[in-house]
């Protein structure tokens, strides 16, 4: 049976690493060690424990110490949930044994190496502004759009921490109300977090498809991709989908850029691969900010799915904190 950590064993036999990164997401946890500028060498996965803190901390020292024995070198976390600045603790749905805790102190303690820890769409948002499409630009506003909506502000090289740990979360607070389209209504829809109007219930690709079923009632449920793939089609219905989405979108980070100043506005998330769309969606939003600007300023992100951990290589290198 072949070692799944052979990878990090082989790493660590030939050297090289400067810092061990992790994504830790909700049914995996992703290990690689790092060189100096935070690009990923070699780099294993696990299965996450989500529900059992020991097995969890377990886990992890696996990963670690199979890339570096002698525990030399920083861990940092790429985490899918909240972690206050201040008190440390961690806020994850989707790993509840980390709730509660705070994941840079006990995890020093229990792997016996320096932790840190940030926001994985923090931790994108700075991967994209050092290493990828936001590379030259000072204020840095990276945007995930798959499943949910969410982001993260850089400054100056910098993560911008906010109270509770929560900031670049545009996707969520109650900003869209009902609206007339065609003659058809397309309601405010309940997001997950509670609240109704919530650009992540609308702008996410599950928020394409409430959209494109709230304005053709009479036409069988379609995803995100079908929606997409007609509308480059030309298909009437298909376009008008897309058109009210892309307002639903364009308005509320419009109000983030004018508010951050934020010069470039990387993509990740399963809708970055339509580039098209993303395409349509930076002409939406350049005709709705303050500053006029002929560049693009919405860009695919560079580095996909390796974002979270060059993230948290550069976060475990000593860029991004304050």
């Amino acid at each position: 049976m072949t070692d799944p950590l052979l990878p990090l064993r082989d790493l660590a036999r030939t050297g090289g690493a400067h810092v061990l990164a992790a994504d830790i997401g909700g049914s995996f946890i992703k290990l690689a060690g790092a060189d100096a500028s935070g690009l990923p060498l070699a780099r294993a996965s696990l299965p996450n424990p989500s529900g059992s803190w020991p097995d969890f901390v377990e886990t992890l020292r696996s990963l670690a110490d199979a890339a570096d024995p002698d525990r030399a070198l920083t861990l940092a976390l790429s985490v899918a949930g909240t972690i206050d600045p201040d008190t440390g603790a961690s806020l994850a749905a989707n790993i509840s044994c980390i709730t509660g805790r705070s994941l840079k102190r006990e995890l020093t303690q229990a792997l016996g190496r320096p932790v840190e820890a940030a926001n994985d769409a923090d931790c994108f948002a700075l991967a994209e502004a050092l290493r990828g499409a936001g590379r030259g630009h000072r204020t840095v506003f990276g945007v995930i759009l798959g499943t949910g909506v969410g982001g993260g502000l850089i400054w100056n090289g910098h993560i911008l921490e906010g109270a509770g740990g929560v900031s670049g979360e545009w996707g969520h607070g109650p900003v869209l109300k009902d609206r007339m389209v065609a003659g058809r209504i397309v309601p405010a829809f309940a997001c997950g977090c509670g609240q109704t109007g919530c650009v992540d219930a609308s702008g996410s690709a599950r928020g394409l498809e409430r959209i494109d079923l709230a304005l053709h009632p009479e036409h069988a449920a379609r995803d995100s991709r079908a929606i997409v793939d007609a509308w480059r089609a030309g298909e009437a219905e298909a376009s008008l989908t897309v058109d009210t989405w892309l307002d639903t979108l364009a308005g509320p980070l419009a109000l983030v850029l004018n508010t951050t100043g934020a010069g470039v506005v990387p993509v990740g998330g399963g809708l970055s691969n339509a580039v098209d769309l993303l395409a349509a969606l930076d002409a939406r939003l350049r005709a709705s900010i303050l500053r006029r600007s002929d560049a693009p300023i919405v860009k695919p992100a560079e580095l996909g799915p390796e974002a979270g951990l060059v993230g948290a290589a550069l976060l475990g290198l000593g860029a991004g904190a304050n």
